[in-house]
Formats: structure tokens, C-alpha cells, sequence
């Protein structure tokens, strides 16, 4: 497991090219921070992946502390510098996502994969 979230979301997004599916296995251990397992477990649920239950027992203490965010303007998560908001609902992952899908249809096109006239 990458110790950055986005580049297991960039290795994950290589195991399947040009349309086709692929399957990733992912090794985590007790040393793995809370915070990345946590973004691990709402990508999953993102993507309507089985969460397994190790990643599903997890508690996010964010979910809590809500409340006492906007009520004391603190905000903070490690995946976007510290920019008060979830990796659900993060603009850059948005961004990298979108960069990915584009890649992969410009790999798409040069691998021979499109037969039509250009």
C-alpha cells in the first residue's frame, strides 16, 4: 500500500487499460496509518466496491467532530494539505480521475484499439 492515497488511486487505475477490467490486490499491515486506510475505505465505497471487514470496522472520529468544525471553523485532512474536506468529496482526486479516463482513451486510440478511419 502506497503511503499516499493518490498513488495507490494511480496504481489501481493501471490495472485496467484500454475498456478492459482488471483486478487489484491490495497489502496493508498494523503499521499502515488510520488516515489512509480511512481514504482507502471511502474510495472503495466510492467506486461501490466490497469493503473489507477490516476497512468497515474502521470508525472515522471526522465524522464526529463535524459539528465541531463548523461551529469552530477548523478544518484539515492529510490527503489535500490540510483543505477541510473528505477524499469523497476532494477536487483534486476529481481532477486526477478525469486526467486518468483521458489517458486511458489516448492509450486507447494508440494501441490499435480503435479499428475506424481517423
Amino acid at each position: 500500500m502506497p503511503a499516499e492515497i493518490e498513488n495507490y488511486v494511480h496504481r489501481i487505475g493501471r490495472t485496467g487499460r484500454c475498456g478492459k477490467t482488471g483486478i487489484a490486490t491490495t497489502f496493508i499491515n498494523k503499521n499502515q496509518s488510520e488516515t489512509t486506510l480511512l481514504d482507502l475505505k471511502y474510495l472503495l465505497q466510492e467506486a461501490k466496491q466490497r469493503i473489507p471487514p477490516v476497512l468497515a470496522e474502521l470508525n472515522d472520529p471526522m465524522e464526529d467532530v463535524d459539528a465541531i468544525t463548523d461551529a469552530s471553523g477548523v478544518k484539515g485532512r492529510a490527503y489535500c494539505g490540510g483543505l477541510g474536506h473528505r477524499i469523497r468529496d476532494c477536487p483534486k482526486l476529481e481532477h486526477q480521475k478525469s486526467m486518468a479516463i483521458a489517458s486511458s482513451r489516448r492509450d486507447y486510440f494508440r494501441s490499435g484499439g480503435y479499428r475506424g478511419e481517423i
